[in-house]
């Protein structure tokens, strides 16, 4: 169950620089709202809800901007009327892309993205979700001193399907319907998690590098720039240097 984990490349990270800390902010908060319109305001019973929270923890958002997007979505503040899209296509070198935007007009978000996949040598079209499973993830830092067989009882008796080592630490692998299982056994057992979230993870990664790396690296940078692009999922394994 050891090996390289490839969970960082699987879904394409936002926030390289502190000048994207504005689009973030605007980009959590409107899934928040989803989240909050689509389940309800207690992330007790709204999986979507209780990811996005996650999520707006781990990018330090504003207690304030959480507690406006849920007013929001429960209809407290007036806000405007998104919808979830997710396209398909593949980048440069054939890799796999499933882009997933909150949108409030379709036609502005179907032109942006079709302009970056062509800008880019990319091919927007084509089913390429049958590439990719629904996963929970979670990850655990080596410095919380846990060990791999400690960790693994804990979570594979939690009803998780794997877990892979690192220098850096442990991922666990779940099905999305054992997520909360294995997430209240990771508490109750005092493991610190420094990621969690339900992804997309595709059955094989194609490595890349050289100009095939830089190509899909910029591709994923410009959909990062998408005011409606919420998150790419992509079987490209890019080396460390162009991750930066």
């Amino acid at each position: 169950m050891s090996g390289h984990s490839k969970w960082a490349n699987i879904k394409h990270k936002k926030g390289k620089a502190d000048a994207l800390r504005g689009k973030i902010t605007t980009k959590i908060s409107r899934e928040i709202t989803i989240a909050v319109r689509m389940g309800g305001a207690d992330p007790t019973g709204n999986m979507k809800l209780k990811l996005a929270l996650s999520k707006a923890k781990a990018n330090n958002i504003p207690k304030e901007n959480i507690q406006r997007a849920i007013q929001k979505g429960a209809g407290a503040l007036e806000g405007q009327s998104f919808e979830e899209i997710t396209y398909e296509g593949y980048g440069p070198a054939g890799v796999a892309m499933m882009v997933s935007c909150l949108t409030d007009n379709r036609n502005r978000t179907a032109a942006d993205v079709r302009h970056v996949f062509s800008k880019h040598g990319g091919n927007l079209g084509g089913c390429v979700s049958y590439m990719f499973k629904q996963k929970g993830i979670f990850a655990v830092s080596a410095e919380t001193g846990v060990s791999e067989d400690d960790l693994m009882m804990i979570a594979l008796d939690a009803g998780a399907e794997d877990i892979k080592s690192s220098e850096d630490g442990f991922e666990i692998i779940t099905d999305p319907a054992a997520y909360d299982d294995v997430e209240k056994a990771l508490a109750d057992n005092n493991i610190e998690v420094a990621m969690s979230e339900i992804t997309m993870v595709p059955d094989t990664m194609a490595e890349l590098s050289g100009e095939d790396a830089e190509k899909v690296q910029k591709m994923l940078d410009a959909l990062d720039d998408c005011d409606d692009v919420q998150d790419v999922y992509t079987n490209a394994d890019l080396p460390e240097d162009d991750e930066e």
